[in-house]
């Protein structure tokens, strides 16, 4: 069975733009990696258990962060790896400084016997959204697509979500 994602794209608006919230995943692979390399906040989830649900538990994990903010479909996409990730869109205003994500530990470098720990996510930064399509893995860029098709609709009939 394909392995399944779920996470939340954050978003605010700043002088009249669109923002969003995107992580750089930690660990030495991708140190050096920028564009292309971040996503949203998410993680893998067990059959049975609800999308938003783990949406939230991985938001969490990743920042530190808990989500309480209504939450709105943006889909789903599979990523060059085969994974299916399912993302949700909410609107926050979350202060960047007070992230902390967890860690994981890997054997560091490669067959050195040496373990290492490092954080899951080791910078999160608020992009308008050309920006983030440059940035955001592009398995993940249709999300991007919908968080603003759904926001110009939003907008356009006065509602707030």
């Amino acid at each position: 069975m394909r392995k399944k994602s779920a996470g939340i794209l954050l978003y605010k608006y700043e002088g009249g733009s669109l923002l969003v919230l995107l992580v750089h995943p930690g660990g030495p692979f991708w140190t050096n990696r920028d564009a292309g390399a971040w996503s949203i906040p998410k993680g893998e989830y067990e059959p049975g258990e609800e999308p938003e649900a783990a949406a939230r538990r991985e938001f969490l994990e990743e920042t530190g962060v808990v989500v309480t903010c209504p939450l709105k479909f943006l889909g789903e996409e599979r990523q060059k790896s085969g994974k299916l990730v399912t993302a949700y869109a909410g609107e926050s205003d979350l202060d960047i400084g007070k992230l902390k994500s967890n860690v994981f530990e890997i054997e560091w470098p490669p067959r050195s016997g040496r373990m290492q720990s490092f954080p899951e996510v080791d910078r999160a930064g608020w992009f308008t959204v050309p920006v983030a399509r440059e940035k955001i893995n592009p398995a993940q860029r249709p999300f991007l697509d919908r968080l603003e098709a759904a926001r110009a609709t939003d907008r356009s009939a006065g509602s707030t979500v």
